[in-house]
């Protein structure tokens, strides 16, 4: 009796009709003394359990760093001189952030559904505690996404996303070599008429490897022992620099 109960349980729950099969050109970054950006290549599938529906499919990625406290400063023109006049503290703002898409991403995924999963740049950034801080929070906002889209820290790239028969979708990120170390979290939202049917998510693991790696560890856990260091290098490139210029004037 328990046995059929729990047969006719399991007959019962839904069947997830659309599910993201993932594949990563690479799933781990490594930065080196020359690291000048990477391009990771995204592509996947959509596994089915059912007929295609007539209702076209479209495919939402986004990358994001590990996210921080930012703090944004307003300058005014104060006698001719440049001064800090507003400060708002933003709780949390990815280090880096991509959103591909296969359309308009104001077209693939409502409102509603950007807010409920984060998706777009504006909603990835969190600023609870900034609005007893200024009026205008938004302003700040905007700002820290125009300065970080200038170093393609952030990315908005619509209609990027190839998606061939309903089926099989591929896109490439790019990411920039001012990279901060850690966890970057991949995210793949299926979506009709703008509504999400199946998301999908995974890790791309960047890391110091090499010389960056020993001097990153060793200025965080012996700092009296990077100074000094970083200080006799600074000292030995100096005598080495007036060595060679009091030769060139020799000759």
């Amino acid at each position: 009796m328990l046995r059929l109960a729990l047969l006719f349980c399991l007959a019962a729950l839904p069947l997830r009709a659309e599910e993201v099969v993932l594949g990563l050109s690479k799933d781990r970054v490594a930065i080196t003394a020359t690291f000048e950006g990477s391009d990771i290549l995204i592509f996947g599938a959509v596994k089915r359990e059912a007929p295609i529906p007539d209702i076209p499919l479209d495919v939402v990625i986004t990358v994001a760093g590990p996210s921080l406290p930012v703090s944004v400063r307003r300058k005014e023109r104060v006698l001719g001189i440049w001064v800090n006049t507003d400060t708002v503290a933003l709780d949390s703002a990815p280090t880096f952030y991509a959103v591909a898409s296969s359309g308009p991403l104001e077209q693939v995924l409502t409102d509603t559904e950007d807010l409920r999963h984060r998706v777009s740049i504006p909603r990835a950034i969190r600023s609870v505690g900034a609005a007893s801080m200024a009026e205008d929070v938004e302003s700040f906002t905007d700002a820290l996404i125009r300065i970080r889209e200038r170093t393609n820290a952030y990315q908005l790239l619509e209609n990027s996303v190839a998606l061939d028969e309903q089926t099989l979708f591929r896109t490439a990120i790019s990411l920039p070599a001012n990279l901060t170390e850690g966890a970057y979290q991949t995210r793949i939202f299926l979506t009709r008429e703008g509504r999400v049917v199946a998301q999908f998510e995974t890790v791309i693991d960047v890391r110091k490897v090499g010389l960056e790696r020993w001097l990153f560890t060793l200025s965080r856990q012996q700092p009296l022992l990077y100074g000094l260091m970083s200080l006799a290098i600074a000292i030995a490139a100096g005598w080495s620099a007036s060595a060679a210029f009091r030769v060139l004037r020799r000759n």
